[in-house]
Protein backbone atom coordinates (compact mmCIF):
# COMPACT_ATOMS: atom_id res chain seq x y z
CA UNK A 1 0.00 0.00 0.00
CA UNK A 2 1.28 3.40 -0.79
CA UNK A 3 2.41 5.74 1.92
CA UNK A 4 2.25 2.91 4.58
CA UNK A 5 5.05 0.45 5.80
CA UNK A 6 5.74 -2.63 7.97
CA UNK A 7 9.06 -2.46 10.09
CA UNK A 8 10.61 -6.05 11.42
CA UNK A 9 13.01 -5.52 14.43
CA UNK A 10 15.66 -7.56 15.10
CA UNK A 11 14.98 -9.39 18.53
CA UNK A 12 17.70 -10.55 20.70
CA UNK A 13 16.71 -13.70 23.14
CA UNK A 14 18.35 -15.83 25.90
CA UNK A 15 17.55 -17.56 28.99
CA UNK A 16 16.05 -14.74 30.45
CA UNK A 17 13.67 -13.53 27.43
CA UNK A 18 13.40 -11.05 24.57
CA UNK A 19 14.89 -7.71 23.84
CA UNK A 20 13.84 -5.58 20.85
CA UNK A 21 13.89 -2.11 19.72
CA UNK A 22 10.50 -1.61 18.80
CA UNK A 23 10.35 2.15 18.08
CA UNK A 24 13.59 3.95 16.28
CA UNK A 25 12.76 7.25 14.87
CA UNK A 26 15.81 7.25 12.53
CA UNK A 27 14.78 4.21 10.97
CA UNK A 28 11.51 5.54 10.27
CA UNK A 29 12.22 8.72 9.44
CA UNK A 30 14.91 7.37 6.79
CA UNK A 31 11.69 5.80 5.43
CA UNK A 32 9.18 7.97 5.03
CA UNK A 33 11.60 11.34 4.78
CA UNK A 34 10.49 13.03 8.16
CA UNK A 35 10.46 12.06 11.88
CA UNK A 36 7.19 10.97 13.35
CA UNK A 37 5.74 14.09 15.56
CA UNK A 38 4.43 12.17 18.69
CA UNK A 39 1.50 13.57 20.46
CA UNK A 40 -0.45 10.53 21.51
CA UNK A 41 0.37 6.83 22.44
CA UNK A 42 -2.59 4.15 22.56
CA UNK A 43 -3.46 1.12 23.95
CA UNK A 44 -6.45 -1.52 22.80
CA UNK A 45 -7.07 -4.44 24.33
CA UNK A 46 -9.97 -6.81 22.25
CA UNK A 47 -11.23 -10.36 22.40
CA UNK A 48 -10.96 -12.61 19.45
CA UNK A 49 -13.12 -11.57 16.91
CA UNK A 50 -13.42 -7.68 17.83
CA UNK A 51 -12.88 -5.46 14.72
CA UNK A 52 -12.15 -2.25 15.20
CA UNK A 53 -12.64 0.48 12.25
CA UNK A 54 -12.14 1.29 9.49
CA UNK A 55 -11.20 4.75 11.10
CA UNK A 56 -9.70 8.02 9.53
CA UNK A 57 -8.95 11.60 10.24
CA UNK A 58 -9.73 14.89 8.50
CA UNK A 59 -6.35 16.58 6.07
CA UNK A 60 -5.18 18.27 7.47
CA UNK A 61 -4.04 17.69 9.96
CA UNK A 62 -5.06 14.18 10.10
CA UNK A 63 -3.20 11.30 12.19
CA UNK A 64 -0.16 9.10 11.47
CA UNK A 65 0.05 5.63 12.95
CA UNK A 66 2.59 3.43 14.30
CA UNK A 67 1.60 0.24 15.60
CA UNK A 68 2.25 -2.96 17.26
CA UNK A 69 0.65 -5.72 19.07
CA UNK A 70 2.51 -6.24 22.30
CA UNK A 71 0.35 -9.34 23.32
CA UNK A 72 -1.79 -11.91 21.25
CA UNK A 73 -2.40 -11.09 17.78
CA UNK A 74 -4.35 -9.30 14.94
CA UNK A 75 -4.31 -8.66 11.50
CA UNK A 76 -4.14 -4.71 10.68
CA UNK A 77 -5.83 -3.47 7.70
CA UNK A 78 -5.15 -0.76 5.62
CA UNK A 79 -7.31 0.86 3.63
CA UNK A 80 -6.86 3.51 0.93
CA UNK A 81 -9.59 6.52 1.32
CA UNK A 82 -8.04 9.09 -0.28
CA UNK A 83 -10.16 10.17 -3.15
CA UNK A 84 -8.20 10.65 -6.48
CA UNK A 85 -5.57 7.92 -5.70
CA UNK A 86 -4.50 5.13 -7.90
CA UNK A 87 -5.44 2.83 -5.85
CA UNK A 88 -8.39 4.20 -3.57
CA UNK A 89 -10.53 1.57 -2.70
CA UNK A 90 -7.71 -1.01 -2.25
CA UNK A 91 -6.80 -2.66 1.18
CA UNK A 92 -4.13 -4.46 2.29
CA UNK A 93 -3.22 -6.45 5.44
CA UNK A 94 -0.45 -7.31 8.00
CA UNK A 95 -0.66 -9.74 10.55
CA UNK A 96 0.97 -7.93 13.99
CA UNK A 97 1.65 -10.13 16.73
CA UNK A 98 4.16 -11.39 19.68
CA UNK A 99 6.29 -13.73 18.53
CA UNK A 100 7.30 -11.73 15.14
CA UNK A 101 6.51 -8.14 16.89
CA UNK A 102 6.46 -6.29 13.79
CA UNK A 103 4.74 -2.84 13.43
CA UNK A 104 2.98 -1.05 10.80
CA UNK A 105 3.19 2.69 9.70
CA UNK A 106 0.04 4.62 8.18
CA UNK A 107 0.61 7.89 6.54
CA UNK A 108 -2.36 10.64 7.48
CA UNK A 109 -5.31 9.95 5.37
CA UNK A 110 -4.95 6.57 4.83
CA UNK A 111 -8.09 4.27 6.86
CA UNK A 112 -7.29 1.86 9.26
CA UNK A 113 -8.70 -1.18 11.15
CA UNK A 114 -7.34 -4.10 12.77
CA UNK A 115 -9.13 -7.62 13.43
CA UNK A 116 -8.14 -9.58 17.06
CA UNK A 117 -7.07 -13.13 16.60
CA UNK A 118 -6.93 -14.07 20.07
CA UNK A 119 -7.94 -12.77 23.59
CA UNK A 120 -6.40 -9.82 25.00
CA UNK A 121 -5.05 -8.82 21.84
CA UNK A 122 -3.15 -5.43 22.95
CA UNK A 123 -2.15 -2.89 20.56
CA UNK A 124 -0.09 -0.07 21.20
CA UNK A 125 0.37 3.01 18.58
CA UNK A 126 2.13 6.10 18.57
CA UNK A 127 -0.04 8.84 16.55
CA UNK A 128 1.39 11.98 15.30
CA UNK A 129 -2.15 14.16 16.73
CA UNK A 130 -3.87 13.71 19.41
CA UNK A 131 -8.24 12.55 19.25
CA UNK A 132 -10.29 14.90 17.79
CA UNK A 133 -13.84 14.26 17.97
CA UNK A 134 -15.12 16.51 15.52
CA UNK A 135 -12.26 15.56 12.95
CA UNK A 136 -12.68 11.92 13.51
CA UNK A 137 -14.77 9.29 11.08
CA UNK A 138 -15.22 5.82 10.60
CA UNK A 139 -15.86 3.64 7.01
CA UNK A 140 -18.25 0.65 8.13
CA UNK A 141 -15.78 -2.40 8.40
CA UNK A 142 -18.22 -5.42 6.58
CA UNK A 143 -18.83 -2.70 3.79
CA UNK A 144 -18.85 -5.31 0.68
CA UNK A 145 -17.13 -2.14 -2.08
CA UNK A 146 -13.95 -2.62 0.20
CA UNK A 147 -14.53 -6.37 0.66
CA UNK A 148 -12.29 -7.36 3.43
CA UNK A 149 -12.58 -11.05 3.67
CA UNK A 150 -13.37 -11.51 7.63
CA UNK A 151 -13.38 -15.28 7.05
CA UNK A 152 -9.99 -16.20 6.27
CA UNK A 153 -8.69 -14.88 9.42
CA UNK A 154 -11.59 -15.58 11.93
CA UNK A 155 -13.52 -18.24 10.11
CA UNK A 156 -16.92 -18.53 11.57
CA UNK A 157 -16.83 -16.31 14.11
CA UNK A 158 -18.86 -13.19 13.70
CA UNK A 159 -17.09 -10.42 13.97
CA UNK A 160 -18.14 -7.98 16.55
CA UNK A 161 -18.28 -4.47 16.10
CA UNK A 162 -18.65 -1.72 18.10
CA UNK A 163 -22.21 0.37 17.93
CA UNK A 164 -20.21 3.47 16.28
CA UNK A 165 -18.68 1.30 13.74
CA UNK A 166 -22.12 -0.28 13.21
CA UNK A 167 -23.72 2.97 12.19
CA UNK A 168 -20.50 4.48 10.01
CA UNK A 169 -21.25 4.91 6.22
CA UNK A 170 -19.81 3.04 3.62
CA UNK A 171 -17.07 4.05 1.49
CA UNK A 172 -19.92 5.28 -1.40
CA UNK A 173 -21.50 7.10 1.04
CA UNK A 174 -18.49 8.80 2.58
CA UNK A 175 -17.24 9.61 -0.42
CA UNK A 176 -20.53 11.10 -1.74
CA UNK A 177 -20.58 13.12 2.06
CA UNK A 178 -17.34 14.86 1.16
CA UNK A 179 -16.12 13.46 4.28
CA UNK A 180 -12.82 11.19 2.26
CA UNK A 181 -9.60 12.71 2.23
CA UNK A 182 -8.25 13.70 -1.02
CA UNK A 183 -5.40 12.22 -2.59
CA UNK A 184 -3.63 15.90 -3.48
CA UNK A 185 -4.09 16.96 -0.07
CA UNK A 186 -2.55 14.41 1.78
CA UNK A 187 0.45 14.29 -0.56
CA UNK A 188 0.97 17.79 -0.29
CA UNK A 189 0.91 17.32 3.48
CA UNK A 190 3.17 14.44 2.87
CA UNK A 191 5.85 17.06 0.93
CA UNK A 192 5.19 19.57 3.68
CA UNK A 193 6.45 17.03 6.60
CA UNK A 194 9.45 16.26 4.55
CA UNK A 195 13.22 17.21 5.86
CA UNK A 196 15.96 18.52 3.22
CA UNK A 197 17.88 15.26 2.09
CA UNK A 198 14.32 12.83 3.02
CA UNK A 199 13.34 10.96 0.47
CA UNK A 200 11.07 12.11 -2.56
Amino acid sequence: MPDAFEIVPRQFGDDRGTFLEWYRHEALTEAIGHPLDLKQANCSVSVRGTVRGIHFADVPPSQAKYVTCVRGAVIDVIVDIRVGSPTFGSWDTVRLDDKRRAAAYLSEGLGHAFIALTDDATVVYLCSSVYNPTGEHGIHPLDAQIGVDYAEFLGDTVPLLSPKDEQAPTLAEAAASGLLPDYAACTELYRSLRIPGGVA
